[in-house]
């Protein structure tokens, strides 16, 4: 058996060759990563009577919820350009690739615990599969913006090709913050309940089941939430064929790639010492 000895990242710098070892160490393991994100998925609806069905049924849930909210007078979900359940499932199908995602990569190293000193695989590896199984709820979900769009006769742009593009930067702003949340909550067992938190109150401050809001408080909290310009441009990608505000969306990509970057050497760096927390629990 090949035996794997940990060293602290922090004194091989910032140079080519460590970021050589860090994406040569994925790429050799790719395999037993593939392997162990089909058990974890799996397993995870295996004892469920519906299954991967409940990927589908909580997004339905919120936005009757909110529908119904809307119809009573209670809430204002603004003009939008399609007819609101469609609207919705859209907006909640791509922010789950950030608010599930980074609950799901915050808890990804804790959940695993004592299988990280026991599996030769790198540390960030266990951060993917648990992100990996976001991605597939994804596409799930996208097979119910499908039907939405076929029952509300909705065609979409032509530039929906360019989709993977523009989701691009939302998956990696969320991997880079799942990777630093992920060492965090290592040390502090309370982070993966605030990030819960906060990714829930953080739904209700991003127009994803409402429409952007054109001025006052709310306007000023969206304009200054990357989040909100990410899931706008994948929205008008597909909707209206053209990104409402490319330059902020830009902005966003390159602060998202830096998030990403930074990040996976933070976690780097704190990788020795995140097998020594939980080697002592």
């Amino acid at each position: 058996m090949q035996a794997r000895i940990y060293r602290p990242g922090i004194d091989k710098g910032w140079g080519l060759s460590v970021w050589v070892e860090m994406i040569t160490e994925l790429l050799k393991t790719r395999e037993l990563i593939w392997r162990m994100f089909l058990r974890d998925f799996t397993a995870k609806y295996k004892q469920t009577v519906l299954g991967i069905l409940w990927a589908i049924i909580m997004p339905l849930v919120t936005v009757a919820t909110f529908l119904f909210l809307h119809r009573s007078g209670i809430l204002n979900i603004g003009n939008v350009s399609i007819p609101y359940p469609a609207y919705a499932i859209l907006g909640l199908t791509i922010w789950h690739i950030f608010g599930g995602g980074i609950v799901s990569c915050t808890n990804s190293i804790v959940d695993k615990g004592g299988m990280l000193v026991k599996i030769n695989l790198p540390r960030e590896a266990f951060v993917i599969i648990s992100f990996l199984q976001i991605i597939v709820e994804f596409f799930v979900r996208l097979c119910l913006v499908i039907l939405m769009f076929i029952i509300y006769k909705i065609v979409p742009s032509w530039t929906v090709i360019f989709l993977p593009f523009v989701l691009l930067p939302l998956v990696l702003f969320t991997l880079g913050l799942g990777l630093f949340f992920s060492i965090l909550n290592v040390l502090m067992r309370d982070i993966g309940k605030l990030v819960t938190i906060v990714a829930t109150f953080l739904l209700f401050l991003t127009p994803v089941l409402y429409s952007s809001p054109k001025g006052g408080i709310f306007s000023t909290i969206t304009k200054f939430n990357p989040v909100s310009t990410l899931i706008s441009a994948a929205r008008d990608i597909i909707l209206t064929g053209r990104i409402t505000e490319p330059n902020e969306f830009i902005f966003v990509s390159i602060l998202s790639l830096f998030i990403f970057i930074l990040c996976w050497r933070i976690f780097h760096f704190a990788e020795m010492r995140v097998m020594e927390s939980i080697g002592l629990r």
